[in-house]
């Protein structure tokens, strides 16, 4: 018994950038992927490369227009706010605070939805069914309101929202997980790690896992977008991100009074949600498509 070329195991890399380079899948989007590593410079640089303190107050700059409306300045080149806190530099904070909450709720959210879903797929019987009923008790609730839940629990703050994030995260992976595992687990070269004497943990891990790292990759990219909106929708209702820390969703909410007197105000954070939510979303599109042209991920 011999595995055929797409059953053979295969390093996580190797395996990635193969089924991607070999699927034709031709270049990424090109703004959707500027703007991510916009996105990624910004966070890393933070206050080395933002023109101000993102919550230092001039009180000598309220709501001061962009640098090319009327009464806009150079100084503040998307303007300030009702505190005469500089917006481009608030705006580099934020996306620090929403790829942070993000790739953290992603990571760890991932990787116990990954555990989980391995588990359940690989050893199915009682331990299947015991996770997938939570997995489905979790999955069943609108993410926002249970995120309200354990908020109004826990309470606010950077580490309490992305704790928050991972429990209403991790079912996804989970439910994706354990759908690959049971599907890779009946192919050939599987049933020869078995027969050559592999302990379980060692099959799932060295044969199983690489093998499902396509769709969870996936699914993680995509996921950065979704986490993004949770964050912005926490902070916006005011039980997320709080003052002095910077957020997109916070800073919208802030703005909303000013509305009629500074649209800036609430049109530059709603334009970083948005297009960070939507290159993110491009990407993982993109990526799905070069994986499996045939649309089965």
């Amino acid at each position: 018994m011999s595995a055929t070329a797409e059953e053979r195991p295969a390093g996580a890399g190797g395996l990635l950038g193969a089924r991607l380079w070999r699927s034709g899948a031709g270049r990424p989007p090109l703004l959707a992927t500027a703007i991510c590593l916009l996105m990624v410079v910004a966070a890393l640089g933070g206050g080395a490369i933002a023109p101000y303190v993102p919550d230092e107050a001039d009180f000598t700059a309220i709501l001061v227009p962009p640098a090319w409306a009327e009464g806009g300045s150079l100084a503040h080149l998307l303007g300030t706010d009702q505190l005469g806190r500089d917006m481009l530099s608030r705006l580099i904070a934020g996306a620090r605070i929403s790829l942070l909450t993000a790739g953290a709720a992603v990571l760890a959210g991932g990787t116990i939805g990954v555990t989980l879903g391995l588990a359940a797929g690989y050893l199915g019987g009682v331990v299947e069914a015991v996770i997938m009923r939570i997995v489905d008790a979790f999955l069943a609730l609108p993410f926002i309101l249970m995120a309200l839940a354990f908020v109004a629990a826990l309470g606010t703050g950077v580490g309490n929202i992305i704790l928050v994030m991972v429990l209403t995260n991790w079912a996804r992976y989970a439910r994706l997980v354990r759908s690959e595992v049971v599907s890779i687990k009946k192919r050939d070269f599987v049933l020869l790690a078995r027969v050559a004497g592999l302990r379980p943990w060692q099959i799932a891990l060295r044969h199983i896992l690489p093998n499902a790292l396509t769709s969870i990759l996936v699914l993680a990219v995509l996921d950065v977008g979704r986490a993004i909106i949770l964050e912005s929708s926490l902070s916006f209702l005011g039980v997320g991100i709080q003052p002095p820390d910077v957020s997109w969703g916070l800073a919208l909410a802030e703005g909303r009074t000013y509305m009629t007197v500074a649209w800036w105000l609430t049109v530059w954070p709603g334009l970083a949600i948005v297009l960070a939510v939507m290159s993110f979303n491009a990407l993982g599109d993109w990526m799905k498509a070069g994986f499996d042209p045939r649309g089965r991920l």
